[in-house]
């Protein structure tokens, strides 16, 4: 069965907006000279496929208000590709991650580039301030596409203002996320962890990943309050469930699904709903192995293992499991409060929670 990710064709669609816009910015970078060039080429391999979730978010956003398809509005989706490639390179920096979808990470290619050459200095140092430029410079890219997507004017400016708070909620998100990886959790009760940890979900993913690609588009499509609040409300809880299933999946997920090796999580110290209900839910050896795992980054993958059974055996993979599930139903049903949007687009809004929500990507 096709996914509702390629309705429309919009997944090819978006990758050849991408592709265009590379080539165009490697023009546009040429007269700076051909060393440039490495930061198109790690932006370029981190952005051939993908699910594309926040550009379809985006179109059919914008397609549930009953406006047609066309290039600008495909143009305009791909904007949130570049943005979220910004968000991935600057927090694979953060997280000191070596991989990315499978392949190295952006700081990580960089610093193999300048190994590969010989150069001077640090390879890791050359890595990291090449990464932070290339985010950047997708920043930038995000908001050049944004502006020129081809829309109407008035339809640009209409989904303008969740656009810009997007990118700062963001990179805010991002702070708290680090926030909480050195913050101590001893003396929070289990609600106090949970809360903790769903205020990073709510600003470091579930906004940006659905809620406000999707409202960007419903605004610019001229969708009215009533219909932007329902769907402000499907976005968000959504966006936990999306955002919950990432983070069991960063512990029991594939790494040839995930492109990530299993168990980083524990390894970067994600203090993660999952995690509080670990350290309520198990026994005392077992709080004290998770405890001790956490944030260990030489952690061999037979005590990744062992964290695994706990997350089982206290029952706290099947409490995130039953917390995703209630999301997904809590969006299913915001949606369906909304009376008036196009029945194709609806159609695929209500498929896309069963994608976002899957065990297994």
């Amino acid at each position: 069965m096709p996914s509702p990710l390629d309705a429309a064709d919009l997944r090819s669609r978006v990758q050849g907006a991408i592709d265009a816009e590379l080539s165009h910015q490697r023009a546009v970078l040429a007269e700076v000279g051909p060393q440039v060039a490495h930061l198109v080429d790690v932006v370029e391999a981190l952005l051939t496929g993908g699910k594309r979730l926040r550009a379809a978010f985006l179109y059919w956003g914008y397609r549930a208000s009953g406006h047609p398809d066309g290039d600008a509005i495909v143009r305009l989706a791909m904007s949130m590709e570049l943005f979220q490639a910004a968000a991935l390179i600057h927090d694979d920096v953060m997280d000191d991650s070596d991989l990315r979808r499978g392949m190295p990470a952006a700081h990580r290619a960089l610093a193999g580039h300048h190994r590969e050459h010989a150069w001077e200095g640090s390879a890791d140092r050359f890595g990291l301030a090449g990464a932070v430029l290339a985010g950047n410079l997708c920043l930038t890219w995000a908001d050049e596409a944004f502006a020129t997507c081809g829309l109407p004017a008035e339809q640009v400016a209409r989904g303008r203002s969740t656009f810009d708070q997007m990118r700062t909620q963001l990179m805010a998100g991002q702070f708290l996320d680090v926030i909480e990886s050195v913050r101590p959790w001893d003396g929070l009760s289990t609600s106090e962890r949970i809360e903790r940890a769903s205020h990073v979900i709510r600003y470091k993913s579930a906004k940006y990943s659905i809620e406000q690609p999707l409202l960007i588009g419903a605004a610019a499509g001229g969708l009215d309050a009533g219909a932007l609040a329902a769907l402000s409300r499907y976005g968000l809880a959504l966006g936990h469930a999306f955002q919950l299933r990432d983070d069991v999946l960063g512990v029991f997920g594939d790494p040839s699904e995930t492109g990530k090796p299993a168990g980083d999580d524990i390894r970067e110290g994600k203090r993660t709903v999952l995690i509080a209900h670990a350290l309520d839910r198990a026994d005392a050896l077992g709080r004290a192995e998770v405890s001790a795992a956490l944030g260990r980054e030489d952690l061999p993958e037979d005590t990744v293992a062992r964290v695994r059974a706990v997350l089982v055996e206290s029952g706290a993979a099947a409490a995130v499991e039953s917390e995703i599930t209630s999301s997904a139903q809590q969006a299913r049903a915001a949606l369906e409060s909304v009376a008036d949007l196009e029945p194709s687009a609806r159609a695929v809004l209500a498929d896309l929670i069963d994608v976002t929500t899957s065990r297994s990507t």
